[in-house]
């Protein structure tokens, strides 16, 4: 791994994977996480979202800021708003940090290339609209959106473990690649399912046909 860009940061591991300029809304509630964001606030600082998949923390993860605090209630609890903002690779884990109640550690922040080819994404633009209008999917995106697998990367049916390898790679024409081999993939079984459909609304529809007749 690289060496530079090194920090250490708070952590709110979720089960759930956030990509770069995805924003998020979070409730938070428990003692920890108030403390985090308050920290978070008055340092200026981001703090880190590892996603914790199979009862594990994982290595790769998102760095996150906060962009507003929406509400905040008599209780403590709070809605705030966040946006991640780059990929980073966990160095070290401390449950909790020192005088905290959080976790948190050192991180080594992952260049972000967005060294796609045009064709590539056109590519992938074509077979994604393909899935989206069989399965009646109504999401906006164009080729031309800046790291457009993270903006996809949600909306194509990737599992958990999936969507983590994707925020893994570093270089959105890989990520392009893989995002393509699965959609390539997808496409003859969806269609597949989409045939059978109709053929059981058919199958329905000359049912009710005979039904009448017989009357």
């Amino acid at each position: 791994m690289p060496k530079k860009n090194v920090q250490r940061i708070p952590f709110f591991p979720l089960n759930l994977i956030v990509f770069p300029s995805e924003p998020l809304n979070l409730h938070v509630f428990e003692p920890r996480y108030r403390q985090l964001v308050k920290d978070c606030l008055n340092l200026n600082t981001p703090f880190g979202i590892p996603p914790h998949i199979n009862e594990r923390t994982m290595s790769y993860g998102t760095l996150m800021e906060i962009e507003a605090v929406v509400n905040k209630y008599p209780d403590g609890r709070m809605d705030i708003k966040t946006k991640g903002i780059q990929t980073f690779y966990m160095n070290s884990f401390e449950n909790p940090m020192e005088d905290k109640l959080y976790a948190g550690g050192s991180v080594v922040e992952i260049p972000m290339n967005d060294n796609a080819n045009d064709a590539q994404k056109w590519m992938l633009v074509e077979k994604v609209t393909e899935l989206f209008d069989l399965m009646e999917v109504n999401i906006s995106f164009d080729a031309k959106t800046p790291f457009l697998s993270f903006k996809l990367g949600h909306h194509i049916g990737l599992s958990v473990g999936q969507e983590y390898h994707l925020l893994t790679i570093p270089d959105e024409y890989k990520r392009i690649e893989y995002m393509l081999d699965y959609v390539e993939r997808a496409l003859p079984i969806v269609r597949e399912i989409e045939r059978s459909k109709q053929r059981i609304k058919m199958n329905g529809h000359f049912k009710n046909i005979r039904f009448r007749f017989d009357e």
